[in-house]
């Protein structure tokens, strides 16, 4: 198995889809714990949805560029989300439902009535579980997601104090002077970055398990924000690579074998949890 992977590697696209998987995962690890912490864990989903919805409007213009239609789309979308939290008439959880269908339904129906593909149920299941594009990466793909990856690790690093402000109490932050409609500005648009970087590798309907696990791995170990952020982190970026690898032995869906990894380490890490509290007390 070493030396069929050692010959794997060898190989452009695998090593492609190695660096792009870790830095997706990096990245969607760091935004991870705050946004399960706002309770905004499903926000990923709906985002993801939103995204499938302007990919099919952008595939149906023949759109060179389809990142000029879903990035901006998926950044209003994910503003208007975060700022639904504070809406006593459309609470958090009932918007993302609410777009995330929606968005979907949408996204179905214009691929349906305006597309000229010949295998529509393939390119709709690949979408929303994830594709070999990964394996098909070019190395101006590879470039233009190191290029945003750095953005998004570089934007957490220079505001980390003001997200982990903004995200254990914003009122408190408020009155203590924080621009917090800035962050939470700042948070939707690094989450939307994240959405669609993330949409070749695992899918629409999988992108949450990316944000997710890690995040909830952690808090089984540690308690700190910062130790929780760390933590989720390496485990995003283990998983992701094991995923990949796994992936490409076995010939099963990339998507998907990442998420069983996630489960698995969560597991791993309850377990874990169960053992360390039992020690410690």
């Amino acid at each position: 198995m070493i030396e069929k992977l050692g010959m794997y590697l060898q190989y452009p696209f695998v090593r492609y889809a190695l660096i792009v998987g870790i830095l997706i995962a990096l990245c969607s690890s760091l935004l991870g714990v705050t946004l399960v912490l706002k309770r905004f864990s499903l926000i990923g989903d709906g985002l993801s949805h939103v995204a499938f919805g302007a990919m099919t409007i952008a595939a149906v213009l023949n759109l060179t560029s389809q990142m000029l239609v879903i990035l901006p789309v998926t950044v209003i979308s994910a503003v208007f989300l975060l700022r639904s939290g504070r809406n006593a008439k459309i609470r958090g959880d009932a918007a993302v439902a609410m777009i995330s269908v929606g968005s979907l339904a949408f996204g179905y129906l214009i691929m349906n009535i305006f597309s000229t593909s010949s295998n529509l149920s393939g390119d709709v299941c690949s979408t929303l579980f994830g594709s070999t594009s990964i394996l098909t990466l070019t190395e101006r793909d590879v470039a233009i997601c190191t290029v945003l990856s750095i953005a998004v690790v570089v934007t957490f690093i220079l505001f980390y104090n003001k997200i982990f402000a903004v995200t254990f109490d914003e009122d408190f932050s408020r009155a203590a002077g924080t621009h917090t409609d800035r962050y939470q500005l700042l948070i939707s648009i690094v989450v939307a970055v994240i959405i669609v970087l993330a949409m070749n590798l695992v899918g629409s309907l999988l992108i949450s398990a990316l944000i997710i696990f890690p995040a909830l791995s952690a808090m089984r170990l540690f308690h700190s924000f910062r130790q929780v952020t760390v933590c989720s982190a390496v485990l995003s970026v283990f998983c992701a690579a094991l995923g990949i690898l796994i992936s490409i032995l076995a010939g099963t869906p990339v998507g998907s074998t990442i998420v069983a990894v996630d489960t698995a380490a969560f597991i791993i890490c309850c377990a874990a949890g169960l053992i360390l509290g039992g020690i410690r007390k």
